[in-house]
This record gives C-alpha cells, sequence and structure tokens, in this order.
C-alpha cells in the first residue's frame, strides 16, 4: 500500500461497515449465550482478503483483536455452562446406591416417621394409622332409601381403555374394581338384582342378564378380560339398552345406571337429548364415574336424572385409590327424593318367599338353571326349587330371600352412629377393647412439663378409644371400623339388651 495513503482510507467502507455490524452483534448478546448463536457468529466472519481490508492497519487490527476476544469469552461461558448442565444431569440420573436413579426402591416422604424427643415411635405411628382409618367411617345420617335395587353396570370397553395410565391398563383395572364392586354390592343390598353392558364398536353388548347370583356376574367378568377393547363408545345404545332392562321392574324398586367412562366423546346414531328425557321420564337414575376429565353431556345427564344432584352423582377419578373409592360408594342406596316417597297409597307392601332347604341324595334339576343339583330351596308358593338365594323364582315370580338378606339390607335405613373418640386424658375407666380385647394406651401425662414435652407431638396424641354413645362401651379403631363396615350393630348395645 502506498505509504501517502491515510490508515483510516486504508479499510474500505464496505469493510468498515460490515466490522462494525459484527461488533455490535456480539456485544448485544453478550449477556445471553446460546448453542446456535455461535454457529451464527462463525457465518458471519469476515474474509479480510475478500472485503479488501488491510491488516496491517492499526485500527484493524484494534477492532479484529476486540472480535476475537468476545468471541473467546463467549467459548468459555458456553463450555463452562455445557460442564454445568453435563454435571447436574448426572447428578440427577445417579441413584443412591451409585446406579441410577430408577433403580432405587420407591420411597416417600409419609413413609420416613422420625423419632420424638423421647426416642418413642409408638404414639406417632399409632395417630397417624388412626386417622387414615377414620377416613373409612362414612355419614350416617339416616335418609329414606331404597333397598330392592335394580341396577345395570356400563362399562366403557372402547380402544380408549387400553391406555396405561392405569396399571396395567384401563380395562383390566375396571374389570377388577368391577368384580370388587358385585361382591360386595350383594353383600350389602342381599335382595337387589344387577345387569352388566359394556359400550364397544360403537354399539351396546350385554354381559349379564338381570340377576340376583352374584356368581353369575363375577363369572361373566371373567370371560370378558378375553375380549380386546375394540372401537369407539356409545353413550346413547348404551342408555336405551340399560332403559329397556329396567323398563318393566316393579314401582317399588329403585332403578339405577353406572356408567365407567372412560373417554371423551360418544359416538350416537342418534339425539342423546331425547334419551335423557325418557330416563328422566321413567325416573331413571345415572351416575357416572369418569376416567379422564369431566364431559359436558354426562353433566348434563347425571343432573337432569338426579334432580340437579352433580356431586353425588358424576365424579372423575385421580388416580386408583380414588377409582376404587368412588366405585365402592355406588354400593350404598341412593336417597329416595321427597316427592319419589309421595304415595297416595301409603306405604307398599312386597311379597316375599322364605323357602325352606331341602337335602337330597339323588340329584334333581333346578328351576333356576335346569341342572341336576343336591338339595336346593323349595318356593313356598310354586313349589320350584332354586339352587341358591336371593333369587327370583323363575315359575312365579316371587323374590326368595332369608331373614338375614333382609336384616343385612334394613341396615341401610337405620344406620349405626359412629362413636365417639374419648378425649386425651391422664387416665381411662376401661383398659381394653371390648370387642378385640386389645390393650389400650396408657394415659398422657397433662401437667405442665407433659404439655411441654408433647407439644410437638400434640395432633398425633390419641386416647385410641371409641366410645358408643348408646352403651358407653370403648373399642379400638379397627372394631370400630369393622362394627360400621361390617356388622352395623354394636356389641355393647346387642349384651346389653341380652342381659335385660
Amino acid at each position: 500500500m502506498p505509504s501517502d495513503v491515510d490508515e483510516e482510507d486504508a479499510i474500505t467502507p464496505i469493510g468498515r461497515r460490515r466490522l462494525k455490524k459484527q461488533v455490535t452483534a456480539v456485544a448485544d448478546d453478550e449477556e445471553e449465550v446460546q448453542e446456535g448463536e455461535v454457529e451464527e457468529v462463525e457465518e458471519e466472519e469476515m474474509d479480510v482478503s475478500d472485503t479488501g481490508i488491510d491488516v496491517s492497519a492499526p485500527e484493524h487490527r484494534k477492532m479484529s483483536d476486540e472480535v476475537e476476544s468476545i468471541r473467546s469469552s463467549k467459548h468459555r461461558r458456553l463450555r463452562r455452562s455445557h460442564k454445568g448442565e453435563d454435571k447436574q444431569a448426572q447428578e440427577q440420573i445417579d441413584g443412591s446406591g451409585g446406579g441410577y436413579s430408577w433403580e432405587d426402591e420407591y420411597r416417600r416422604s409419609w413413609d420416613i416417621v422420625q423419632e420424638d424427643e423421647s426416642g418413642s415411635l409408638e404414639t406417632i405411628v399409632s395417630g397417624l394409622v388412626e386417622s387414615q382409618k377414620k377416613r373409612y367411617l362414612k355419614n350416617v345420617t339416616p335418609f329414606q332409601r331404597g333397598i330392592i335395587r335394580i341396577m345395570v353396570l356400563v362399562l366403557d370397553y372402547s380402544k380408549v381403555m387400553r391406555e396405561k395410565d392405569l396399571r396395567p391398563n384401563r380395562a383390566s383395572m375396571m374389570i377388577s374394581y368391577a368384580i370388587d364392586f358385585v361382591n360386595e354390592f350383594f353383600d350389602q343390598n342381599p335382595i337387589s338384582q344387577l345387569s352388566i353392558v359394556i359400550m364397544r364398536n360403537g354399539l351396546a353388548q350385554i354381559v349379564s342378564e338381570v340377576s340376583g347370583n352374584p356368581h353369575d356376574h363375577i363369572e361373566a367378568l371373567k370371560r370378558l378380560r378375553r375380549t380386546e377393547p375394540e372401537g369407539d363408545p356409545s353413550l346413547q345404545n348404551a342408555l336405551e339398552m340399560s332403559r329397556g332392562l329396567l323398563l318393566h321392574v316393579a314401582s317399588h324398586c329403585t332403578r339405577e345406571v353406572l356408567i365407567i367412562f372412560g373417554a371423551l366423546f360418544t359416538s350416537d346414531p342418534g339425539n342423546i337429548h331425547n334419551t335423557i328425557k325418557e330416563l328422566v321420564k321413567e325416573k331413571i337414575s345415572v351416575r357416572v364415574i369418569g376416567l379422564t376429565a369431566r364431559v359436558a353431556i354426562c353433566d348434563e345427564l347425571c343432573r337432569l336424572t338426579n334432580h340437579g344432584d352433580l356431586k353425588s352423582s358424576y365424579s372423575v377419578i385421580l388416580n386408583e385409590q380414588h377409582f376404587r373409592e368412588l366405585f365402592m360408594d355406588a354400593v350404598t342406596p341412593l336417597a329416595i327424593t321427597k316427592s319419589e316417597s309421595q304415595n297416595k297409597n301409603g306405604f307398599t307392601l312386597v311379597k316375599m318367599g322364605f323357602p325352606q332347604r331341602i337335602s337330597e341324595e339323588n340329584p334333581t334339576f333346578c328351576a333356576c338353571h335346569s341342572r341336576l343339583v343336591y338339595g336346593g330351596y323349595i318356593c313356598p308358593n310354586c313349589k320350584s326349587k332354586v339352587c341358591g338365594l336371593p333369587t327370583v323364582c323363575p315359575c312365579c315370580d316371587l323374590m326368595l330371600i332369608l331373614s338375614t338378606h333382609l336384616a343385612r339390607s334394613y341396615h341401610h335405613l337405620f344406620p349405626l352412629t359412629l362413636f365417639v373418640e374419648v378425649p386425651v386424658a391422664s387416665s381411662y375407666p376401661t383398659k381394653r377393647c371390648f370387642g378385640c380385647q386389645r390393650e389400650f394406651s396408657k394415659g398422657v401425662d397433662l401437667s405442665e412439663k407433659g404439655k411441654a414435652e408433647n407439644k410437638h407431638r400434640k395432633e398425633y396424641l390419641s386416647s385410641s378409644r371409641y366410645r358408643c354413645t348408646e352403651c358407653g362401651t370403648d373399642f379400638c379403631i379397627d372394631c370400630d371400623v369393622f362394627i360400621h363396615e361390617v356388622l352395623h350393630n354394636c356389641p355393647g348395645c346387642e349384651s346389653d339388651s341380652r342381659k335385660k
């Protein structure tokens, strides 16, 4: 380059503008460094020979050094950030035993119980266990309920039930819970009847007919396991089939439909709103348990068929345990509304038969299944033989039950009142549970010193005694739950009545 040329003129105008633009872009992006920015800077690097820049010019060397310094600092920060991310990711996948985190044992924070100051775990653990068992005690407010129930259980068996968000999949868990529901339903409602319908391939199919024999329904559900869920659900077809099954039910029976709905849509052949109107006209109550989310048509269905009560008629599960709880809630009969309980003839009398059991040396055919069986029950009306109770006589349509079946259904009308928890005290009059004779825990020191020691575990302290308000007898939490869930009668009250 000639010596009489000025240093500023050594850089062409095009090269100067491109170089300043590059320096400005690098400086603006200095605070936020990403992987893609390094590539952009490399693509925008200038070729000095192409722009006509004189590398010997002092201004060019100064600006070039500044660009290289900024670029080097960006590369260093990027490498440090990558090392930090790699270290953090490695810490996340490393488990406590040296392997991977998903190979470690699953532990929950509430499973790890800390000792109190005295080193004892008994009081805290017993308090946690009792608080968990108290949740099983239901509301015992007496309502007028229908104890003779005819229910249609509708199961969604469409392709969405192949989803594995419930282990092992939705269909398998639904069938398992349905089997448990059938056993519990007939245990608490022995004079009721049930039918099972599935929604599959846009159709409604009957799995088991209306019957009071739980074994028939359980065998049908076990056979259903071999069927693969397919197609889309049709809520209208299922409701129409349920309506047909409940059409000829006697007026003294309650007509119910329980739907397990896993899809977010329904593929119907007609107007489902007309079907809902027919259900309301025939006083058929519909309850829905959703597996995914609330659906507008299910919301309307439950609201119209349950007199606006959505809280107890439509629910969406949160997890597997919640699914089972919602399923078992349907075991308790629905309360009858004031309009339904009004009857111009007063009370409705239902004719029932109490058959006598016979034993035979040679097998004879039963009227219910046409099979050779030894012994059975003879209908007091038509003298036909049935093999099991409760059932409806296939010859004269008389309901055949035992006195124990009627007694078990009676507790829904007059439930046993909840026991009252005995307050914490320094001493108690009882030392053992009246039911299982298990020894109770001792009293708690309520002095000033004792209150200071128990201050940190005050919420876990419990007397472990639950007292019947009628007879004043104390029970443990296990006997309390067993009495209210199974016996439905207080042993203390029964023993007092026998003494009298």
